[in-house]
């Protein structure tokens, strides 16, 4: 008996949790965790989708191993119990230099959606993307984020589990960016930045990277295509995935909002989105139209896609607001340089005059903070928070947000920083 009290006095019991999605999210590590879970969760044409990228997918396996060549030097000594982790982009505040990068056909992951992301991401604060290639309209993301109470700003650390204040400002109008690809039917272009305006976002993302469309060898080799087509291979699979099927096939079929009512092209019949965006992207496309995205806005302006020193001193000089270095996740040409090699020769080029965000292979919260270090103002990140989303729903959204937050405050203290602006002195190059 007295060896049963001293054990009940050194010893928790843990309290077992019913949800088991929950359950199963506390005991990742990392996001290489969630995505593992994502992967079990989910049909494998439909992971792929979201996973994969173009031909042998060198560029995507590099997007994040670059990060291990950036090295950070820690100041001692530095009072941290204060951590600031706020920046702006194009204006907007941020409370965490983080945004959610658009990524289509979200729906496939789960009904939700584009919904689910978008309300995380307003609670916290986080600039949400919606893509030209989403399956939720612009005015349901609108309305979806504007009902969302924001977040408080004080948390407890994940090494220590001691009150930290984090400065983390006004999250109540978490922005919103809407990503457009500039089509060869101009008038559609014009509609949808004309409804994204109306509907309260608060810049135009143009990605610059997609002459045409990328070769995805697994989804060659998966025979998938959006909308997806069943055949004997993928009825298997949604066997095998009972709760993905249910819940595709109990709620509305996913088409392609941003055209949705026109027929072939809105997904409702068999044409394929790969189909219908090749005929549709510009190959003529070039910098003189962006004074057309410019006056049709009357927005902020980004381009994500951005490759090289030359175009981002392009870009600057046409009065650009911000530039993403990105590769499009590897899923566009495999072979380009990995954004964060990218980030110190432009940011050495541009200076101070123009915004750089850095997009691709960000997996951590000091990935966060080695961009930040090397002159980003804040990165951009996708395939993370869909491994959320596949894991575990709006559930697993959070969990990724939350991950990527007290990873940036965790190592801002560990490093000696109190703010982002501070990060540019410990920076080894």
């Amino acid at each position: 008996m007295r060896l049963l009290k001293t054990l009940r006095s050194v010893i928790a019991i843990r309290r077992f949790d019913f949800n088991s999605r929950r359950r199963r999210l506390a005991k990742c590590g990392d996001i290489a965790d969630v995505r593992r879970l994502a992967k079990r969760n989910l049909p494998g044409g439909v992971f792929d989708y979201f996973d994969g990228a173009a031909e042998s997918e060198w560029s995507l396996a590099n997007n994040s191993a670059a990060f291990e060549n950036v090295h950070l030097t820690p100041r001692v000594l530095v009072d941290v119990s204060k951590i600031d982790t706020r920046t702006t982009v194009m204006g907007q505040h941020m409370p965490y230099p983080f945004a959610f990068s658009p990524t289509g056909f979200t729906r496939i992951a789960t009904s939700a959606g584009e919904l689910a992301v978008a309300r995380v991401a307003a609670k916290h604060g986080v600039p949400y993307t919606l893509s030209t290639l989403g399956t939720r309209s612009i005015e349901e993301v609108a309305a979806a984020a504007a009902g969302v109470t924001a977040a408080g700003a004080t948390v407890a650390t994940a090494t220590t589990g001691t009150a930290t204040t984090v400065i983390a400002g006004d999250t109540t109008a978490a922005p919103l960016w809407y990503q457009l690809y500039v089509w060869k039917d101009r008038g559609l272009s014009r509609e949808l930045v004309q409804r994204a305006k109306a509907a309260g976002y608060k810049a135009i993302m143009v990605t610059v990277d997609t002459a045409v469309f990328g070769r995805r060898d697994r989804d060659v080799r998966r025979g998938f295509t959006l909308p997806p087509k069943i055949g004997l291979d993928t009825f298997i699979d949604g066997i095998r995935h009972p709760r993905w099927t249910l819940d595709f096939v109990t709620h509305e079929p996913i088409t392609f909002s941003a055209v949705a009512g026109r027929g072939d092209v809105d997904g409702s019949t068999a044409i394929t989105l790969s189909d219908y965006v090749n005929s549709q992207f510009d190959a003529s496309l070039s910098w003189r139209d962006l004074d057309w995205v410019r006056s049709e806005a009357g927005l902020p302006i980004m381009l994500k896609g951005i490759q090289s020193v030359e175009d981002a001193l392009r870009a600057r000089d046409e009065g650009v607001e911000a530039i993403a270095l990105s590769n499009h996740g590897g899923r566009q040409y495999d072979g380009s340089p990995a954004p964060i090699e990218l980030l110190p020769r432009v940011m050495d080029a541009v200076g101070d005059g123009i915004e750089v965000l850095v997009d691709g292979g960000v997996r951590r919260g000091s990935d966060v903070v080695k961009a930040c270090a090397l002159g980003a103002r804040a990165v951009m990140f996708g395939r993370p928070y869909l491994y959320g989303l596949g894991a575990a729903g709006e559930l697993g959204v959070e969990w990724v947000v939350d991950y990527f937050a007290s990873g940036i405050k965790r190592t801002m203290a560990l490093v000696g920083a109190t703010d982002v602006a501070a990060l540019r002195s410990i920076v080894k190059r």
